[in-house]
């Protein structure tokens, strides 16, 4: 069995020359075509059980239309309706206001990016995802025979996308995924503790990932939580890589976003050149990145994609850019010049583009550390392995205040136990603006806005405070 049918590439990618034939036709001044179609099976987990294996595959075609400086944006399925949903983005576009100086971008040459795509996710059919759940199962109860997965599930996939525009832009290519969430919990001495974690990757996993254990880990970890002083302090915190990308994923990638920064809607704007994080701290956003999740050739608007550094050693040096976000501040005055850098993003065809990152790294120059080093270094303060309220943070002041369950107490470098609750409340412009310290362990993790976040446990020493229920 094979996910993805072997005409999957050259269907869509016809489909797009031939609704690319009817703008040309009504003589649309410029046009862009893309499509997607995605196939793929999954395994979904209840109560310790396999509850539901499902199947099947979705996809269409998207129509931007731009003249005289205005753009329109409809989607379909059918390329039957192509003539209606052509006139729909003429008629948007007529209504839309003009950007002086707003151009769908000219054919670049876009060299291939390697890891995208394993054949071997091609031939994972439901039977052997059935297989990998019940060795999911097994391993957890083997771990701990009171733990139980609550929910969760698993699945692969293979996506074909194209695009094609009246500039000369045609490509066409397959991505592959495979991915697994667990959320365990351990329901036992009047007490249930739970932790949900989960892996993805462009090529095949391994049978049972480490994530599985990790959550078999929090949920026993979480167990037993010790009195701790209720009133709320500024605390230095270790927040694991996935207790912070939520918070991180939610504030950094919008404040250098090119247009938010001339808007000043970030908290970076107007620094351009000065310090904004801690010395030995670099921000890179990697299109190219070899197996990168949101990694590409080419970016949603078919721009040839780059790796670039936008914070170098502590120093805001760069910014995300997309071609109409550009143009439009350029023409309101906001800049002098500015053009799309291959940052342009999609959430699939039923969207037009807009700009964000796609595979974005936190480095620092200093040594990174275990975490045994890293508590050492902190001698008193928490652990904060999950975060919830993330989605509230705001991405212009870079404040925040969310609640945490997972999280445990340190003294002296040493790991009291777990805290039943806690607020955790702060400003993450501020926190990462000094004596800031990275784990060696680099996962990759989702985001709130757009792209992959590749970040290690972080310490954060300044400003941030806890408030234990």
């Amino acid at each position: 069995m094979n996910v993805l049918p072997d005409d999957a590439v050259d269907r869509i990618a016809e489909g797009c020359r031939n609704i690319g034939k009817l703008c040309q036709n009504q003589g649309i001044q410029q046009w862009e075509i893309v499509a997607t179609q995605s196939y793929g099976h999954s395994i979904d987990i209840e109560a310790g059980k396999i509850s539901l294996a499902a199947g099947g595959g979705e996809g269409g075609y998207g129509i931007r239309v731009v003249e005289d400086g205005r753009f329109g944006y409809a989607y379909l399925v059918d390329l039957g309706s192509a003539d209606y949903a052509i006139q729909q983005a003429r008629d948007i576009a007529k209504a839309s206001p003009s950007v002086a100086g707003f151009l769908l971008p000219s054919e670049q040459k876009a060299d291939k990016v390697a890891g995208l795509f394993d054949k071997n996710i091609l031939s994972i059919g439901p039977e052997d995802l059935l297989e990998q759940a019940d060795a999911i199962l097994s391993e957890v109860s083997s771990l701990d025979e009171r733990a139980v997965v609550t929910g969760g599930g698993l699945g692969v996939g293979a996506s074909a996308g194209a695009i094609f525009s009246s500039e000369g832009i045609e490509s066409s290519g397959v991505t592959t995924s495979h991915g697994i969430g667990v959320q365990v919990s351990i329901d036992a001495d009047d007490e249930l503790t739970s932790s949900y974690e989960g892996d993805s990757s462009r090529q095949r996993l391994t049978n049972v990932p480490d994530c599985v254990a990790v959550a078999v880990d929090w949920a026993q970890k979480t167990r037993g939580p010790i009195e701790v002083n209720t009133e709320a302090h500024d605390t230095p915190v270790l927040m694991t890589s996935e207790g912070f990308s939520p918070l991180f994923s939610m504030v950094v990638p919008s404040a250098v976003r090119g247009d938010r920064l001339v808007r000043n809607e970030s908290f970076w704007s107007g620094k351009q050149g000065e310090l904004v994080l801690a010395k030995d701290l670099s921000l890179i956003d990697d299109g190219r990145l070899e197996g990168g999740k949101s990694a590409s050739s080419r970016d949603g608007e078919g721009v040839p994609t780059r790796r670039q550094t936008l914070v170098e050693n502590g120093r805001l040096t760069g910014s995300l850019w997309s071609t109409r976000d550009a143009a439009q501040q350029v023409a309101e005055g906001r800049i002098d010049q500015a053009e799309s850098n291959g940052c342009a993003v999609r959430g699939g065809h039923q969207s037009p583009p807009g700009t964000g990152c796609a595979d974005l790294q936190m480095v620092s120059s200093q040594k990174s550390s275990s975490q045994d080093a890293l508590l050492e270094r902190m001698q008193d303060g928490y652990i904060v392995h999950s975060v919830m309220g993330a989605h509230t943070a705001n991405p212009t002041s870079g404040d925040f205040s969310v609640t945490s369950s997972t999280l445990l107490r340190v003294e002296g470098g040493e790991i009291l136990g777990p805290v039943k609750q806690a607020g955790l409340s702060g400003n993450l412009a501020k926190a990462l603006s000094q004596e800031v310290y990275l784990g060696n362990d680099v996962r990759v993790q989702g985001s709130y806005s757009s792209g992959n976040m590749h970040l290690p446990d972080v310490l954060l020493m300044e400003g941030l405070r806890i408030n234990p229920v």
